[in-house]
């Protein structure tokens, strides 16, 4: 199942634009609260897919039949840029464990990308339902690694694959190695540069949101 925001009209497409506009990129501030709004729409929309149960509420007048989450996700991301993503899931998912990835990008001599994973900071998945987010899914290769790092240790219920932008080669390669994932992304876009950014994009999300790495 794959979700595009975009295909929708809301204001989320609005967060969207100011994400990729390049002049609204300079205040960071603001293109973190965009990435965390983006999050917390993504997160009422997973919502209505999970399971709830019944529960009788006691209010000061009576008593109200309510359905309620069933269980709470947990939320995963991988550092750096993921964690405003992160957090606008967080805002809706309030009682959620969290997990951390530690991934990057390595060059090799010869040109080629190579993705090195150094380090995974998470609760026990077992039975859980688990929502991966990053805001960019380019390759896809970063997110199936990880993904599946986590699918080997655990026997995770659920997979949720949260982008606000992805690529069309991205979200294939998600489907051909993780079948099983639902993806919710804020956009797809057709193209990508020799380095693996999406074009149009928005750029490098990591320095947008925290600054330029050295």
């Amino acid at each position: 199942m794959i979700f595009d925001l975009s295909k929708t009209k809301s204001i989320a497409n609005t967060f969207i634009a100011e994400l990729r506009d390049e002049n609204i990129q300079k205040d960071s501030m603001r293109f973190r609260k965009n990435l965390e709004r983006l999050g917390e729409f993504f997160a009422y929309e997973i919502s209505k897919s999970l399971k709830y149960s019944s529960k009788e509420i006691t209010t000061p007048l009576g008593v109200s039949p309510c359905e309620v989450l069933a269980q709470q996700p947990v939320l995963a991301t991988i550092l750096r840029a993921g964690l405003p993503l992160q957090q606008g899931l967080l805002n809706i998912f309030d009682r959620a464990e969290c997990c951390f990835i530690s991934a990057y990008r390595k060059v090799e001599k010869s040109g080629d990308f190579v993705i090195q994973m150094d380090y995974i900071s998470t609760p026990d998945l077992d039975g859980k339902v688990l929502i991966m987010a990053d805001p960019m899914l380019a390759t896809g290769q970063s997110m199936v690694m990880c993904c599946k790092e986590l699918i080997n240790r655990y026997k995770i219920e659920e997979l949720h694959i949260v982008a606000a932008i992805a690529s069309t080669e991205g979200v294939a390669h998600v489907r051909a190695n993780l079948p099983k994932a639902k993806i919710w992304v804020g956009a797809i876009d057709e193209e990508m540069t020799s380095k693996s950014y999406i074009v149009p994009g928005l750029g490098d999300a990591g320095d947008l949101a925290y600054g330029e790495k050295v």
